[in-house]
Formats: C-alpha cells, structure tokens, sequence
C-alpha cells in the first residue's frame, strides 16, 4: 500500500478534477516505476506542473478499448443517477423520476453494499431499529469501512484539511487483487498566521484489517508555505490489495512567523476507499 503523488495548486475556484490526465509510465527494476505526468486544466487560476512519483506494485493495463471515458465508470453512474432522480423530483417529472428510481434500485441490487446501505437506511427512516441493527452488521462483515464516507473534512488551529477519494477503474484489476483510488486533499489556512507544511503521516487499513504507517517529508517533495486566506491542494493515489480501505493520517506544520514556533499536528480525518464510492462527488 503506497502513495502516488499527483500536485495541483489552486486558488480553490476550481470545484472539479481535472479533465484529462496522461501518465507515461517505465520500468525501473523489478518492482518500482516512476510515473511522469502532465495534467492539462482550463481553469485560468490553477497551476498545474510536472511531477514525478513512484509505485511498488506493477502498473495495471487499463482495460481494452475502455479509454478516459471508463474511467470511474461505476462510481460516476452511481452518482449520475442519484443527481438525476434529484433533479427529475424537484422539477416535478415523476415519471421520468419513477424510471430513474427503478434504474437505482436495479443499480443497487447488483451490489450488495448498496443494497444494504439503502435497506439500513430505510429501516432506520421507519423506526425498524432491529433491522437497522441487522443490516449495519452485515455491512460491517462483507465491506467493514463502508459505513465511512468517501471524504472527509477537520480543521485544527484553523488548518482546514478536506479529502475526497474516488475508485480509479481503468487502473485497477480485481483479478489480480489491485485495486487503484485516488484522492484528492485540500489545505486551507483559514487562521491569521502563515503555516509551512514539513512532514506527513498516513495510516493506510485494508479490507483484512491490515494496517501500514507512511511518513515523509512534506507533500510532492515539497514543503509548501501557506498563507492566511489561502490554500494549498494536491492530488495523490494509493493502491490497495482489497475493494475497500480506509485512510487517515496528519501533517505536521509549523507557524513560520516565530522564529521559536513548536512544530503542530494537523489531523486528516479518516475517509474510506470504496470501489463503490458512496454516491457523490463533491469534496
């Protein structure tokens, strides 16, 4: 379980991923690559740069003729369809909405995470707190980090750190137990004194129960300055040997207007890794 670093910085007017992402890849021994890779976005205010980062697991082969658009494929219809039957309700076209609720239902029962996420749900809305029981104790036994969100979001001394994490399809393959999330992390410095990021810390879980701790300098190689009223925002990946997992972890910082400041941790509340995402996808 490592960490693939991709680097945006943004002023945070920009709500979306960026809309195409090339990566060239190319061996470097047996069981390390190093991945160079250009993201182009077309927001006037973001900065995008070249980046380099490594991999200890082999490079998944998207699947034939699956393409950028693939990409997410699952997670992005999952949400499309909870987006759409939202719009079709409050536009009042129940019928198109029935149709868009029979579609989810469908959806959902090819997935039994879903299925007894929205069972929990509804046993939970009708007071039928026995079956809630029931259900939240079978989704803790087939997926146990599902009852998470797929985001997060915690501040600390007015470090406001917010994570999202998505299922990358194209680079996954489940065959051979890989499965690839990305996430991305947003670090706004809403207090009055600049802060420099230096180290970081993860603690990554698999589905199994197995835990690994991460440490490292900064982010991107970098240890990024922030001033008040501004952020910092960067997007990284992180292959898993199970459908889902969990990670949470801290940034040690520092306020950089002391000469004898002490250094502080800035807590990465716990976000989950899901194939199935959790039917949304904003941060």
């Amino acid at each position: 379980m490592n960490s693939l670093n991709l680097k945006v910085v943004t002023d945070f007017n920009a709500r979306s991923w960026p809309s195409r992402l090339g990566v060239d890849s190319e061996a470097a021994g047996a069981r390390r690559q190093w991945l160079n890779c250009n993201s182009i976005c077309k927001h006037q205010n973001v900065r995008i740069v070249k980046i380099v980062a490594c991999s200890a697991s082999e490079n998944p082969t998207p699947a034939s003729g699956s393409g950028q658009n693939s990409v997410l494929s699952r997670t992005q219809t999952y949400a499309l369809l909870k987006q759409q039957l939202e719009v079709a309700a409050k536009s009042e076209d129940y019928k198109e909405a029935a149709r868009l609720r029979d579609s989810l239902k469908l959806f959902e029962e090819e997935e039994p995470v879903l299925r007894l996420q929205r069972l929990l749900k509804e046993a939970i809305a009708e007071e039928k707190f026995e079956d809630a029981a029931r259900y939240r104790d079978e989704l803790k036994e087939i997926a146990p980090y599902s009852l998470l969100k797929c985001s997060s979001d915690a501040t600390t001394l007015g470090i406001r750190v917010q994570v999202r994490s998505v299922y990358i399809e194209g680079r996954s393959q489940p065959s051979k137990g890989l499965y690839f999330f990305a996430y991305r992390i947003r670090i706004s410095n809403n207090s009055d004194r600049p802060v420099q990021l230096l180290r970081r810390h993860w603690i990554i879980t698999d589905a199994n129960g197995k835990n690994e701790n991460v440490w490292g300098i900064g982010v991107i190689g970098e240890q990024p300055v922030i001033l008040p009223n501004t952020g910092f925002e960067y997007s990284s990946a992180c292959p898993l040997n199970t459908p889902s997992g969990r990670m949470e972890g801290d940034f040690e910082m520092k306020h950089i207007d002391r000469l004898d400041a002490r250094t502080f941790n800035v807590a990465i509340a716990p976000f989950s890794l899901s194939t199935i995402g959790d039917g949304t996808n904003a941060f």
